[in-house]
């Protein structure tokens, strides 16, 4: 069982950036499809990007350009750098795991979750 915890949210102006952490444990990781998502104030969870076991990679259209996930499995670490940042990123920014080492959009395809961390932008 992967425990998931989050790093690197806070408090940014538009335009500026920040860099997501989430560190995993156990030996499986690297077979592991790992995805960010978010949720907003009375909003529903939504999909941000995701990485498969093998790096492939897909975005929201509304971060595409912008954001960038990345994965080292020596560190058992999936990363999201955020750029450009705008009002409407902000939001709690959870990281999960899909064992199967798919991942997607689909956030029930993933098993674990982490607790989150806050990102808020400042107009």
């Amino acid at each position: 069982q992967a425990q998931l915890v989050e790093s690197g949210g806070g408090l940014v102006q538009a335009g500026g950036s920040l860099r997501l952490s989430c560190a995993a444990s156990g030996r499986t990781f690297r077979w592991y499809a790992m995805g960010w998502f978010r949720q907003a104030p009375g909003k529903e969870r939504e999909f941000v990007a995701t990485i498969s076991w093998s790096d492939s990679i897909t975005y929201a259209d509304s971060v595409k350009g912008r954001f960038t996930i990345s994965r080292d499995n020596a560190k058992n670490t999936v990363y999201l750098q955020m750029n450009s940042l705008k009002p409407e990123d902000t939001a709690v920014y959870y990281c999960a795991a899909d064992q199967e080492g798919i991942g997607g959009s689909n956030r029930r395809s993933y098993d674990y979750w982490g607790q989150g961390t806050q990102v808020t932008v400042s107009s």
